[in-house]
């Protein structure tokens, strides 16, 4: 892909696109990372999703690796895999397309069509975890404080997300500069999730959404 869509975004935002070759050494110097379903990876400048898509391929190869023989874990271990990957971008133009990217790397390996509970449930996810903003300010581009969901799978088609501020997540961070952005929240009792929500299964997050696609005539 070219590495810049025009110099005017390139004075404006400092918009530069990072090559596929320069993504995936950068990517093996955190391999054991990349290969852990589980393992969270924030991307504060997104664009269309050229550290993130790997990022997921990844988390879908060892997916494949250890739940090739259940389809019911394959599909529920993928969709983590997506909700462990967030990212924060400027440009409307590059959220939208990062989040058309990686929904189709997942549709792609489960081929999943609009129609699917699981292809919507993951068109959600990703509206809430690839967020219209500057990392920066930490905040929205309508001026709201970045807010990143933390979901987890607790196993039976359920999984269950929690809330947290993205401002309060960095301050977090100095407490435990150790471990990642979401590591070892839950030994502080100040950070505390703004929201959490009940258990939900694919078809309940799928209704996120909003209504299911007609068909075509």
């Amino acid at each position: 892909m070219k590495l810049i869509r025009s110099k005017k975004r390139v004075a404006d935002h400092g918009e530069v696109f990072t090559p596929a070759w320069m993504v995936e050494a950068m990517l093996d110097l955190v391999k054991g990372e990349t290969e852990r379903i589980d393992a969270r990876f924030l991307e504060p400048a997104c664009g269309s999703g050229n550290f993130l898509v790997p990022v997921l391929q990844h988390k879908l190869v060892a997916v494949e690796q250890k739940f090739a023989r259940s389809d019911f874990d394959r599909r529920q271990y993928a969709l983590l895999g997506l909700m462990c990957c967030y990212g924060i971008e400027l440009l409307d133009d590059n959220i939208a397309e990062c989040r058309a990217n990686m929904l189709a790397v997942l549709a792609d390996y489960l081929n999943l069509n609009p129609g699917d509970d699981l292809y919507r449930a993951a068109s959600h996810v990703l509206a809430v975890n690839l967020v219209h903003g500057d990392a920066l300010t930490m905040k929205t581009t309508v001026g709201d404080p970045i807010t990143f969901a933390e979901w987890g799978y607790i196993g039976k088609g359920k999984f269950q997300r929690r809330d947290f501020r993205l401002d309060v997540l960095t301050g977090a961070s100095a407490f435990n500069a150790e471990g990642s952005l979401f590591a070892g929240l839950g030994n502080h009792e100040i950070f505390s999730p703004t929201k959490t929500y009940p258990p939900m299964t694919i078809p309940e997050l799928a209704k996120q959404s909003g209504p299911m696609p007609e068909a075509a005539a």
